[in-house]
C-alpha cells in the first residue's frame, strides 16, 4: 500500500470521470492504495453528494464554474483543467518539482496540476536548473491525439482504417486528418505573437514551476499520429560548465525520472512510456552547434524525452498532489 493511503481517511471524489483522465485518475487512485472514489460524469452531477477531496477532470469552463461551490462546502480541490494555472494565489505544482509550494500555501484548499506538456519538460529541466543553471530551452513537442480526448483516439483508429482501405480519410476531431499525419498544434493562435494556446501554456507554466519567470523558451507544439504519450525534443543552454557525464548523473538522481539507450527497443518513446509513471529520457548529447567549441566550452544539452500525458502528465500528478497537501 501507498504510504498516502495511512493518512486519514479522505472522502474522495472525481468529477469528469468518464473521460480518459478521469478514467486514469480512478485507476491511479485504486494502484496508490486510496480505494474506489466516487464517480461524477459530470459537474451537474455531483451535487449534493458529500465528499472531502475533489479531483476536477472537466473543462476550464465547467471548473471555473463547479471549484468556488466545492470550496464553499468546505472540499479540497485539485483542478486538472486550465482553469486556475495562471492565478497567483493557487499553487501550480509538479510534485517532484515544486511541492515546496504546497507548504508555503498551506491554508490553500485548491491547486492546480499543470499542463501535460509543461510537466514532462520541467520534470527534466529542474535537476538540470539544480545542478548548473539553465539559461535558455528550445523545446519542440510531439503529442499524442488523446491529449484532445477519447473522440480524438476514435478518430485516429476511424481515419486510419479508412487510410489503409484505400479511402482518403475526413478530418472530424482535428482540423486535418490525424491518421498518417503531422501538424501543428490545432489550439487557437494569438494574433500578436503567433504562438498557438498549447505553446503559451507550455512557457508560462513551465516558467512558474521552476520559478524563473523570465527564462527564455521557445516551443513548438505539434500532433503526430499515437494514441497515448507525448515526447519532446529539447536543447538546454546551462549556466555553468558540466560535462556529459555531470548532466547524466544529475538525471539520474532526479525522482520520476528514468533514463534509457539512445536507440534500440528500449530507447525512450511513445509506446515504451505508455502506463509509466516515469519521464523517459534518451539522447543525452551535446548540441549540434555546440561540437565545434573545445568541450570545456560546450553548455547546451540536447534531450529527447517521452512521457505517458494521462498519467504523470495528468492523473498520477494530480494524486500526487493531494497526497503531498496531506489531504489525502
Amino acid at each position: 500500500m501507498h504510504p498516502g493511503a495511512r493518512m486519514a481517511e479522505a472522502r474522495i471524489a472525481v468529477v469528469g470521470a468518464r473521460g480518459m483522465v478521469g478514467a486514469e485518475l480512478r485507476l491511479v487512485l485504486l494502484q496508490r492504495g486510496h480505494g474506489e472514489p466516487l464517480a461524477f460524469a459530470n459537474a451537474s452531477d455531483c451535487d449534493g453528494a458529500e465528499f472531502s477531496v475533489a479531483f476536477l477532470a472537466v473543462s476550464a469552463e465547467a471548473a471555473l464554474a463547479l471549484a468556488p461551490r466545492l470550496l464553499a462546502q468546505g472540499v479540497r480541490v485539485v483542478d486538472c483543467s486550465s482553469a486556475f494555472r495562471e492565478r497567483a494565489d493557487v499553487p501550480l505544482v509538479v510534485s517532484e518539482v515544486n511541492a515546496r509550494d504546497l507548504t508555503a500555501a498551506s491554508s490553500a484548499r485548491l491547486v492546480a496540476s499543470p499542463n501535460c506538456s509543461a510537466t514532462m519538460l520541467v520534470l527534466a529541466l529542474s535537476p538540470l536548473q539544480a545542478a548548473f543553471g539553465i539559461e535558455h530551452v528550445s523545446v519542440a513537442t510531439y503529442q499524442a491525439v488523446s491529449g484532445a480526448g477519447r473522440a480524438a483516439v476514435e478518430a485516429l483508429e476511424a481515419e486510419t482504417r479508412a487510410q489503409v482501405d484505400g479511402m482518403q480519410p475526413n478530418a472530424s476531431a482535428f482540423p486535418q486528418p490525424c491518421a498518417f499525419n503531422v501538424f501543428p498544434h490545432e489550439s487557437a493562435i494569438d494574433e500578436q505573437s503567433l504562438c498557438n494556446e498549447e505553446e503559451q501554456k507550455l512557457v508560462a507554466e513551465s516558467r512558474r514551476i521552476l520559478g524563473m519567470p523570465e527564462l527564455p523558451i521557445d516551443a513548438t507544439c505539434a500532433r503526430v499520429p499515437v494514441r497515448r504519450a507525448h515526447c519532446q525534443a529539447v536543447v538546454v543552454t546551462l549556466s555553468s560548465r558540466a560535462s556529459l557525464e555531470q548532466v547524466r548523473a544529475a538525471l539520474q538522481r532526479a525522482q520520476g525520472v528514468s533514463l534509457h539507450p539512445d536507440a534500440g527497443p528500449d530507447a525512450a518513446s511513445a509506446r515504451n512510456a505508455t502506463a509509466r509513471d516515469e519521464l523517459l529520457i534518451s539522447r543525452i548529447r551535446w548540441a549540434q552547434s555546440d561540437l565545434d567549441k573545445p568541450e570545456q566550452d560546450r553548455r547546451r544539452v540536447a534531450l529527447w524525452l517521452a512521457c505517458d500525458q494521462l498519467r504523470k502528465g495528468a492523473a498520477l500528478n494530480a494524486v500526487q498532489l493531494a497526497e503531498a497537501a496531506g489531504w489525502i
